[in-house]
């Protein structure tokens, strides 16, 4: 049997329900759109207006006090240190004994070089009473004048031969004597390079002495300030010099040397400068300050104006007519205390933002601290107007 179809127009849809839908899809696309944004609040910072002023100061250098003079002292022969009599940081005094050696084998040279005149001597003796009696022959024509000379050079070369000794005994004598370790002036024991029981070839360092008399600072520069230095060697006072400690005191210092080249490592100039016969102890740590010349026209601005952008040095500038700002960098040579010297990318009578510098955007709305924020709002709408 034949499906008969039926076609006809569809059911009509119910007029509440599309209204219903309708309002269904406003509710739904009305909570899928982005909320109005809020206003950018207007943000109070100091400024300081941009003046050149007179750059001075100093550079100040750590730096340390030694002697003028320090002395390595060793033994001028060598052998077997038996005893050492001073410590570090003794006073010595001149001729006082700070070590010595085993003296037995410079005591049996001492023995030999002895002996040695002793049988040059008996030797020149003799010769001189041959000559003598050889003489005597000779006036009486027993023997030809040849022998006599031959006598007579004979003489003279156990002469010598005595002279040879005497000496050679006289640095036996030296050579005991150098088994004793002396201080050669006042001083301080400063360091102990060998101890007892030490087996030390001549010159080895036994102990560093610093001798009693002038101070210096030694302090190290870079390349870059050498020649500053240099230029003021000579110059008296040039220098401050301020110890550390409770009993800091602060000194004039002059120059005194300049290293020719730099230390192989830190590339550092040495220098050292003369302090005078103070009473500052030998080792004290101190601050070298040097003055630097003066300098007129430079920018200075506060170290809470300045921050980093994209690995620069930068400032926000403030625009008076809009009273927005923008950031500018700039270049910072130097310190000075708790600000910093502007090398470039200002000029005088500009305006820069000198607190709150690290919530602001570029083109940002900004009020001078003080005045209240409605004040602030009114002035930037008639602006924008």
């Amino acid at each position: 049997m034949p499906i008969r179809s039926e076609s006809g127009p569809p059911p009509s849809t119910p007029t509440g329900f599309v209204a219903a839908l309708a309002t269904l899809l406003a509710f739904a696309l009305g909570g899928c759109s982005r909320p109005a944004l809020a206003p950018e609040p207007v943000r109070s910072v100091r400024t300081v207006t941009i003046a050149g002023s007179q750059l001075g100061g100093s550079v100040d250098y750590a730096a340390e006090v030694r002697a003028r003079v320090e002395s390595r002292l060793g033994f001028r022969v060598g052998g077997k240190m038996v005893s050492r009599s001073a410590n570090l940081g003794d006073e010595v005094k001149a001729g006082q004994v700070l070590a010595t050696l085993d003296a037995q084998d410079l005591r049996l040279g001492q023995d030999a070089a002895r002996a040695a005149v002793q049988a040059a001597r008996t030797a020149h003796e003799q010769a001189e009473a041959e000559f003598k009696r050889f003489k005597e022959l000779r006036d009486q024509g027993f023997i030809s004048a040849a022998e006599l000379d031959r006598r007579e050079s004979t003489t003279k070369s156990t002469r010598s031969q005595l002279d040879q000794a005497q000496a050679l005994a006289g640095v036996q004598t030296n050579q005991a004597r150098y088994g004793t370790l002396v201080a050669d002036a006042n001083g301080v024991v400063t360091a102990v390079e060998a101890e007892s029981g030490a087996v030390l070839s001549a010159g080895a360092t036994v102990l560093r002495v610093a001798q009693d008399g002038p101070r210096d600072v030694v302090f190290s520069v870079p390349e870059d300030q050498a020649g500053a230095l240099r230029a003021l060697q000579g110059r008296a006072g040039a220098l401050s010099v301020t110890t550390w400690g409770a009993d800091a005191a602060t000194l004039p210092a002059t120059v005194r040397e300049v290293a020719a080249a730099a230390d192989p490592v830190t590339r550092t100039f040495l220098v050292k400068a003369d302090i005078g016969r103070t009473a500052v102890r030998l080792g004290r740590t101190a601050t070298v300050s040097v003055a630097l010349p003066p300098l007129s026209g430079a920018i200075k601005l506060p170290l809470s104006a300045v921050f980093e952008q994209q690995g620069k040095s930068t400032v926000w500038l403030l625009d008076k007519a809009s009273m927005t700002v923008r950031a500018q960098p700039i270049q910072v040579v130097a310190a000075e205390g708790n600000q910093l010297v502007i090398g470039g990318g200002l000029t005088p009578g500009q305006q820069v933002v000198s607190a709150g510098v690290h919530v602001l955007t570029p083109g940002q709305k900004v009020a001078a601290y003080g005045v209240p924020q409605a004040d602030a709002a009114t002035s930037a709408s008639a602006v924008v107007r």
